[in-house]
């Protein structure tokens, strides 16, 4: 217990070589934590927390039909998907404020987590999640 060692932000670099060196299985949470690629900001999304064991993702998607999108997890993450066809406009627009474009969202979730349900209605997709709580780790009321 005599060699801890303080690392500063300069130190990061041979931080990290100690820890990949000694560690059996974490380098893909290595690799989503530092290799984070440029965020996307389309569709725009609100993530709400409800309480300790449930929250609520809405995805905004004006314009979409239900045929035009796919919801699924793969390997640990949930991927939302919209697939607009090109069409022709025969209306000369001036200004395009509403995006109709295609698109592919990931999320990732945690080990502890599951999709509970998904709905879409009237332009909004609606994924609830829920926290998957062992028996040994709920409360439980004696008296």
């Amino acid at each position: 217990m005599g060699n801890l060692a303080r690392y500063r932000a300069a130190d990061l670099p041979e931080l990290m070589d100690r820890i990949t060196k000694n560690s059996i299985g974490l380098d893909s949470y290595f690799d989503q934590f530092f290799n984070v690629t440029q965020q996307q900001s389309y569709p725009p999304y609100n993530l709400i927390h409800l309480n300790n064991v449930e929250s609520r993702l809405e995805i905004a998607l004006a314009g979409f039909k239900q045929k035009e999108i796919k919801v699924y997890t793969e390997y640990g993450k949930l991927v939302v998907e919209g697939n607009k066809k090109e069409k022709e406009e025969k209306d000369n627009i001036l200004h395009r404020g509403i995006a109709q474009r295609s698109f592919e969202r990931a999320w990732t979730l945690s080990d502890d987590v599951e999709i509970k349900n998904v709905s879409f209605e009237d332009g909004l997709l609606t994924v609830n999640l829920g926290k998957v709580v062992p028996e040994h780790h709920t409360r439980k009321d004696w008296l």
